[in-house]
């Protein structure tokens, strides 16, 4: 069907201080997968490599990932991030990061690769922030960029929050374009300046959402003609996100996921894919979300 990269460290529910990660979904990743070796023609799984800590100080300030990797992030980053870091989760930002570069090297060979975890676009500089540890999506397309895989990337970010992280850890660079449409009055509250940030009025519905994605995206992809697409597929502007302030139905998160899809493939612009934000009280409702995502997309594609 289409390669998924994957990995047991992703789902690591043990290392949750419960008071402080309520709100967490540690169970989806390995859902997701489930759900997805279910299928009658599964994707081909590959195993998420951890990525070296040279190339995550590349993107980070060297001290930060020092922190996290000794397990010493300072309370007050911790509260950022918001949960404490262990050893097994610094292990976790390192394979989720090494996910992302492998998706798209993957979607670089064959047009859609998705990464079943990742999209941790609020880390930034110098600690982590919104769930985020290492920014997995900055990452990936500098690595892409320095081993001259590609000349440009465009990081397509629909999550319902603003990749604030990615604008700013790629702020300025002439080789990457960043794309964030996310609602205006969510997290975080400082917005960072992405290449084009589309803010959304609470309750935007499927029609309106559409509309603004068809107009702005088509446009942007010609003006800077990337030779491979990073999408920030988050599943959290759904009616029913816990986090989300949009309300985009079922109907509308697969013509969202389908239209990416399919100007990627109509350009022959190959697509990586990493799962993002959604949030719910019904974890297999939220990880039928994200598997609906990438089957989605890889249709849209191959098709």
């Amino acid at each position: 069907m289409f390669p998924l990269v994957h990995h047991q460290d992703y789902s690591l529910r043990q290392d949750a201080d419960p008071s402080r990660a309520i709100r967490f979904p540690w169970d989806k990743y390995t859902l997701v997968r489930d759900i997805l070796r279910a299928d009658p023609d599964p994707p081909t799984e590959h195993e998420a490599p951890l990525i070296s800590q040279g190339w995550v100080e590349a993107v980070h300030d060297s001290s930060y990932v020092g922190e996290v990797l000794s397990a010493a992030v300072p309370p007050e980053k911790a509260r950022r991030i918001g949960f404490p870091i262990t050893l097994s989760l610094a292990r976790r930002a390192l394979r989720t990061s090494g996910g992302t570069w492998m998706a798209a090297r993957l979607a670089l060979e064959r047009g859609y690769a998705a990464n079943g975890a990742g999209g941790s676009h609020h880390a930034l500089y110098d600690t982590g922030a919104g769930y985020c540890i290492f920014n997995d999506l900055a990452i990936a397309a500098h690595r892409l960029l320095t081993e001259k895989q590609v000349r440009h990337v465009l990081i397509v970010d629909l999550d319902v929050h603003q990749g604030d992280g990615t604008a700013s850890l790629l702020a300025g660079r002439h080789d990457v374009t960043t794309f964030s449409m996310h609602a205006e009055k969510n997290f975080p509250a400082r917005k960072a300046q992405s290449t084009l940030d589309l803010e959304l009025p609470d309750g935007t519905e499927d029609d309106a959402y559409l509309d603004a994605l068809e107009d702005a995206l088509p446009r942007l992809i010609d003006r800077c003609r990337p030779d491979i697409i990073l999408y920030q597929a988050g599943v959290d502007a759904h009616e029913d996100d816990r986090l989300g302030r949009l309300a985009l139905t079922d109907v509308g998160l697969t013509a969202r996921d389908s239209f990416v899809g399919g100007e990627a493939r109509r350009r022959g612009i190959p697509l990586a894919s990493a799962l993002g934000g959604g949030y719910g009280l019904d974890q297999h409702a939220v990880a039928r979300r994200h598997a609906d995502a990438m089957r989605v997309l890889a249709m849209s594609y191959y098709r």
